[in-house]
């Protein structure tokens, strides 16, 4: 048996390793950079480019060239080797292998057939295989002489339309050794031109009125730079300014732009032209001023479906001057609909009316996209009459979900969701939305005495009703204006878990109001939010949380604990189990009240103290009443946007309503240190969160991102301590990646609770994130932060875990790795290798890579980027 698993074992071994140096001579001979490279012809290694004699730094002109090297990974051409593996011609090579080796062939088709041998040749082992390699590689970049000369001249160009009329530019190519060579681009921008006099034509009065209010707001000024990239925005401005007031029929071709650099040396002298508006009439065309129109009538059409006799109205209500229309029955309430129009009778023509209302009957979400039509009133030439054509959805619609996941707590898990959505529930475009859920699985790590597959357990049910307005007693226009798509929502959910850790029942409600006070601006305001959660088997706490267990046993084993509280007397000393919930109490009890065993003060007896003052915080039930604000901020403006910011704050404070409450009442236990209402102890803290998100891109799919978070929830009043489900933890595949959730911090204490939670955080991360081929994307990162306990209920039970100012820095953790990607479009699956960089826990005196290797790394598998 010995000999049988040690031939195994050699004969694996050997594998690997005639595996490992096929692999490697592979790749060497895809090393071979300039293998398809044909004779005569260069790899292009390099463009060494200068502007006025200085290296082109901002790599402004390099995205220019039509011809750039090809793509490396630190140094290493990764796809044009991929590229290289690929046979040239597999197909013919294929072919020649038989018609050079006839009794080869000869042999193959006595074994398959003529058939079965000319299709083997299409197979993805001797064709499909080199078609995906060239598919997923690089072709080499060999220079080309007329996409040189082509680069030149876009250069040229692009300084040209910045103002630099003389520029000029040229070109060398030197050939290096090995069939490869270089490309040195030299450019010289001369003197800029700028702007000397701007002048206008203006055929319109109505026109010209309008520019004169807006001059001073324009993209042009006398003295500045010639930039082409100015006037498209100076067309666009104007465009946008009077299609805005009232010019329903102008356009951006009505704009031109002469200039003037004769006889001016390094000046432009401008006029803008706006013409009139063109009408065709048959075969007669003429030009007209331009109107400005106003809006004399709004008609709003309520049911446009498939299923409606369009052949007569039904049913219509006239309401603050718009009308509303039915095919059948008017099933809305008229403010409902006209609240979420902006197009109003007697106001101008407007673009930005226009799409707010779209924008804003959309996000009521009881209609299809919104289509608006205008044509000219019949009574009057210079009015439009506006015509809004709703398509309602279904009143009902259901949705249903099965997912597989897998979590720190859970190793295996199925959930499902099963949801009902009801639309304009009472007439006022209201939605209300139910969803009952449920989840069962497998955690290896959790009690499970009948050991059964399936050990978690939750279920739950979740409601929500939407209102797409504020919904206060008095009127709220001049602070939330409805331009800023004010909605409010009521929500309430019940969840129950089962082997969950303690077992709970999960009770929710909030009231929340939305808003957007401008463009990529929200603004969230909670007036409450309150959560009760009751424990249901805190007799289960130590089954749980093992570490604080382990740490208790051995101190009750060290001071000769009652033998009444071990599960086996029988057993040696050093195996006794403190039996739960009774032994691991008593134990406790007789420490902390009773005198026994270590003497108060003394480092054992603060550790048991502070264990059965965590047990008392985690096994009690919570009842949190909080209000919030919430604020978020982004200059993204699409999702290919890769050079942009966010900035998001958060403030919460939770117990003063009931503090008042309790105040108010006779639910008090003068005898009782702490308030309680309805028999419940009650939180009462203040939360502050601030997250920056910077994006820089570095073009060619090069994207630097770091983020910078920092939170602190500081308890007061009725509490000592915050709630474990609003305090903070490290770790995990979004936060520092080196750690898995839970298990860093607090400070340098090294981890020592199972599930490590404090009331204050600082995190800081960077990535770069960069293409290796097609959809696969790398990166490389770097994580700092850690989580600490401050004006909280005491020392922490392990040296360290406390901010104690500016030297606590020093224990910020730091963690570095690599990532991979695969970009699915609509998101993105991630995978991360993070490495513990330097571990303020170590306690060897070597913090900084002592475990960096792969046997302390942590694998993180998500979607989409981290931030």
């Amino acid at each position: 048996m010995y000999f049988w698993i040690n031939f195994r074992y050699q004969l694996r071994n050997a594998f690997a390793k005639i595996a490992l140096i096929i692999i490697i001579g592979i790749i060497y001979s895809a090393c071979n950079s300039v293998k398809r490279v044909p004779e005569g012809k260069s790899l292009l290694v390099d463009n060494n480019i200068t502007v006025d004699g200085e290296k082109d730094k901002n790599g402004t002109v390099s995205e220019l060239l039509y011809q750039k090297p090809n793509s490396s990974i630190l140094g290493y051409r990764f796809r044009l080797n991929l590229y290289n593996l690929a046979r040239k011609n597999p197909d013919s090579s294929y072919k020649a292998k038989f018609l050079n080796n006839p009794k080869k062939y000869a042999r193959q088709v006595k074994l398959y057939s003529a058939k079965q041998v000319a299709r083997k040749g299409q197979s993805f082992w001797y064709l499909g295989i080199h078609n995906f390699l060239k598919k997923i590689g690089e072709a080499p970049v060999i220079i080309d002489e007329t996409k040189v000369k082509k680069s030149v001249g876009r250069v040229k160009a692009y300084y040209f339309n910045n103002g630099y009329f003389n520029a000029a530019g040229s070109y060398k190519i030197d050939t290096l050794a090995g069939k490869k060579g270089k490309v040195t681009y030299t450019f010289t921008k001369g003197a800029v031109s700028k702007l000397d006099s701007i002048r206008t034509q203006i055929n319109t009065p109505a026109l010209d009125s309008l520019y004169m209010e807006s001059k001073a707001q324009s993209f042009l000024k006398k003295g500045e730079n010639f930039k082409t990239e100015n006037f498209d925005a100076e067309r666009n401005r104007l465009n946008t300014y009077f299609r805005n007031r009232g010019a329903f029929y102008f356009q951006q071709a009505n704009i031109t732009f002469n200039l003037d650099t004769v006889g001016t040396t390094h000046k432009t002298n401008v006029e803008m032209v706006i013409s009139d508006q063109n009408i065709r009439t048959g075969d007669t065309t003429y030009q007209r001023p331009f109107k400005l129109y106003k809006i004399s009538k709004v008609n709003i059409i309520t049911d446009n479906s498939n299923e409606a006799d369009k052949s007569k109205i039904n049913d219509s209500v006239a309401f603050n001057g718009f009308n509303l229309y039915s095919y059948k029955k008017l099933k809305y309430r008229p403010k409902a609909i006209t609240d979420a129009v902006f197009i109003t009778p007697g106001s101008l023509y407007s673009d930005l009316r226009t799409n707010l209302t779209v924008r804003y009957l959309g996000n009521l979400k009881i209609f299809n996209y919104p289509l608006v039509q205008y044509r000219v009133d019949e009574k009057d030439e210079n009015s439009l009459i506006a015509n809004i054509i709703l398509t309602p959805r279904p009143k009902y619609s259901f949705g249903a979900s099965l997912d597989f996941t897998h979590s720190n707590i859970q190793d295996f898990g199925i959930a499902a969701t099963t949801s009902l959505a009801i639309r304009n529930v009472f007439n006022g475009a209201e939605t209300l939305e139910i969803a009952a859920r449920g989840n069962i699985g497998s955690s290896k790590d959790l009690a499970n005495p009948n050991n059964t597959f399936f050990n978690i357990s939750e279920y739950g049910l979740d409601t929500k009703l939407n209102f797409p307005r504020v919904l206060l007693p008095f009127n709220t226009e001049n602070i939330i204006p409805k331009k800023m798509l004010p909605s409010t929502a009521l929500s309430f959910g019940f969840a129950k878990q089962q082997n969950i850790g303690l077992d709970k029942e999960n009770f929710t409600g909030s009231m929340t109001y939305n808003w957007t006070p401008k463009r990529n601006h929200n603004a969230r305001f909670d007036l409450f939010n309150v959560q009760y959660v009751n424990n249901l088997n805190i007799n289960n706490y130590f089954e749980v949380y093992r570490s604080s267990f382990t740490a208790l046993n051995d101190l009750a084993k060290e001071y000769n604990a009652d033998p009444s509280y071990f599960v086996d007397n029988t057993v040696p000393a050093d195996e006794r189990k403190l039996s739960i919930p009774t032994g691991t109490t008593g134990f406790t009890t007789d420490v902390t009240e009773s005198g026994f065993g270590p003497q108060p003060g003394s480092a054992d007896f603060k550790t048991i103290k502070s264990i059965e003052e965590r047990r008392k915080r985690l096994t009690e039930n919570n009842l949190i009443l909080a209000s919030s604000y919430s604020f978020s901020k982004t200059t993204k403006s699409s999702l290919s946007d890769n050079n942009f910011y966010i900035f998001r704050t958060k403030i919460e404070s939770a117990g003063n309503v009931l503090s008042l409450f309790a105040t108010a009442t006779k639910t008090i236990d003068n005898q009782l240190s702490k308030k309680k209402v309805f028999g419940i102890e009650y939180s009462q803290y203040i939360k502050t969160e601030f997250e920056y998100i910077r994006h820089w891109d570095f073009t060619r799919e090069k994207v630097l991102a770091v983020r910078g978070f920092f939170g602190i929830a500081i308890p007061y009043g009725n509490s000592t301590s915050v709630p474990f489900s609003r305090s903070y933890f490290a770790g995990g595949s979004n936060d520092i990646r080196a750690w898995q959730p839970y298990s860093l911090g607090p400070g340098r204490s090294g981890a020592v609770n199972d599930f490590n939670e404090a009331n204050l955080k600082l995190t800081t991360s960077a990535e770069m994130r960069f293409k290796i081929l097609n959809n696969f994307k790398g990166a490389l990162f770097v994580d700092a932060g850690n989580i600490w306990n401050v004006f909280d209920d005491g020392p922490y039970e392990a040296e360290g875990g406390n901010f104690e100012g500016i030297a606590s820095l020093k224990d910020m953790a730091v963690g570095s790795g690599f990532g991979l990607r695969y970009d699915l479009s609509f998101f993105v699956v991630r995978i991360d290798m993070g490495f513990k960089t330097y571990n303020p826990a170590d306690t060897s005196g070597k913090k900084w890579f002592r475990d960096y290797n792969f046997a302390n790394s942590v694998l993180n598998i998500g979607i989409n980027y981290p931030f």
